[in-house]
């Protein structure tokens, strides 16, 4: 009789196989089953062919008894409601103490949910965000988990090995905290994951539509910037990308339809920044870039129709890459900063206590956002645990300080060229804001209260002294209430 499995995974699709891969060769029994059972068969005479400690099952009821207890069964299935669906099909076969971890891109509310639902029937519950594709998954994924704390010391050791490790051994990968936490922590991943994309495709675009250059000469430029300040995962592909040709020696970029998909987790980071009233316009601006581009049609059409000017970017070469690395490693700055604000400010409204510095631990290696960068913020947050926000950090204050330059000829020159660029610009009208001892919303205030009666602050009183002007003489003194955004 085989010996019992120290943990199960159900979903066969690439990233529960490379995990599962990752952690049988970590030396853990590895029991796995599909809801298209024939998967699990594929999987065992392919890529796990002679892992004798891979197990198959076929049967949910089979998969749960082939464990040791308390049971440990990862979810890498589609978020929503097919996680709901095999929680349900799993319940009725686990005892009190049982965990089961949702590794999928799902929705930190209903994380949240399954914890509190599943501690009132006496199962433990954890949602993990894992991130770096499917290379991460097999070779070491930063892994984010959140929920009943009482789970963590469950899967501590396991997902501590198979996870990423910076050059002193630490893993990417610790408690993040209660509830929806790790899943959280992973959906803003993924925005700043939307921002570095759009930035990079924006700096790409001014190479290619305004300076002319061809993909050997900007395959060079990358591959310099990705020794430097810019040294990251996405950097490094961007130079792959820019020197692959396909047989007939042409870049296969130029012959990739200029549409980008999306799944949603940027969008969730965009309206969850909403909600907490926090100004992520950056990673909003790349979710909104996204939704232009698949305006592909009508993009066609009114490139017939509209007028602009032509896309050249004149001047000394040298001088404009530089200052577009200055923009992108600036606007890269604002886009994390960003990031932890919202972090921030959902620790408070969620009562979660996120280590900052340890969220850039995990990043550091693993996932999609991985960058020498990620090494600075880890150490602001470890010198100031108390910092409002990353730009206040001196190390990024003097960065930015030094960047700007370049950052305001980039952007002049791309409105001069009419190359769009919404995530870079955005960034740096973001950084004007916040450095602005007074901005024109005191005019707003004037104005609301002018048409709608909703009252100002004066500079001249106390603060939370709230009055209303009869700007016309025609008003009475009815003043509306007021609120917080």
């Amino acid at each position: 009789m085989n010996p019992k499995c120290d943990i199960a995974l159900i979903g066969l699709a690439v990233m529960g196989q490379n995990l599962v891969l990752n952690m049988s060769d970590h030396g853990y029994r590895v029991a796995v089953y599909n809801r298209t059972v024939s998967k699990v068969d594929q999987f065992l005479n392919s890529s796990a062919k002679g892992k004798n400690n891979i197990c198959g099952t076929y049967s949910i009821e089979e998969l749960v008894n082939s464990l040791t207890s308390p049971r440990k069964i990862v979810l890498m299935v589609k978020a929503g409601e097919v996680v709901d669906n095999f929680i349900n099909l799993l319940l009725p076969h686990l005892d009190e103490g049982d965990l089961i971890i949702d590794g999928g891109n799902s929705l930190f509310s209903d994380t949240t949910r399954r914890v509190e639902e599943l501690a009132s029937q006496g199962i433990l519950f954890i949602g993990t965000g894992v991130s770096g594709g499917e290379e991460g998954a097999r070779n070491g994924p930063s892994i984010m988990p959140g929920g009943n704390s009482e789970a963590w010391p469950l899967v501590k050791e396991i997902f501590q090995a198979i996870s990423a490790k910076v050059d002193d051994g630490t893993p990417c990968c610790d408690w993040v905290g209660d509830g929806g936490s790790g899943h959280y922590v992973k959906m803003v991943h993924n925005g700043i994951e939307y921002g570095d994309l759009q930035m990079i495709s924006e700096a790409y675009d001014l190479l290619y539509s305004g300076l002319k250059l061809n993909h050997d000469e900007m395959y060079t430029i990358f591959d310099e910037w990705n020794r430097g300040e810019l040294d990251s995962y996405l950097i490094e592909i961007t130079r792959d990308i820019m020197g692959y040709k396909e047989e007939d020696g042409k870049p296969l970029l130029t012959k990739i339809l200029d549409r980008a998909g999306q799944k949603g987790s940027g969008k969730w980071t965009g309206i969850n920044s909403l909600e907490l009233g926090v100004p992520v316009t950056l990673i909003s601006e790349a979710v909104y870039a996204r939704s232009l581009s698949s305006l592909k049609e009508e993009r066609l059409e009114a490139s017939k129709i509209l007028a602009g000017v032509e896309r050249v970017v004149d001047g000394n070469r040298e001088e404009i890459i530089e200052d577009l690395r200055q923009a992108l490693y600036a606007s890269k700055i604002v886009s994390y900063a960003q990031g932890y604000m919202l972090l921030r400010e959902a620790a408070q409204e969620y009562n979660w206590h996120l280590n900052y510095g340890s969220i850039a631990q995990m990043w550091r290696e693993g996932c999609i956002i991985r960058s020498v960068f990620l090494e600075k913020i880890k150490e602001a947050y470890e010198a100031n645990s108390g910092l409002k926000n990353l730009l206040l950090d001196d190390f990024f204050a003097s960065a930015l300080k030094e960047s700007q330059g370049g950052w305001r000829r980039t952007v002049g020159r791309a409105v001069a060229a009419g190359i769009p660029m919404p995530a870079i610009s955005a960034a740096l009208a973001f950084y004007d804001g916040y450095r602005s001892a007074t901005l024109p919303a005191n005019l707003i205030q004037a104005q609301r209260d002018y048409f709608g009666a909703h009252t100002y602050e004066r500079t001249d009183r106390p603060a939370g002294q709230f009055f209303h002007t009869n700007w016309t003489g025609e008003g009475g003194d009815v003043a509306s209430t007021t609120y917080e955004v």
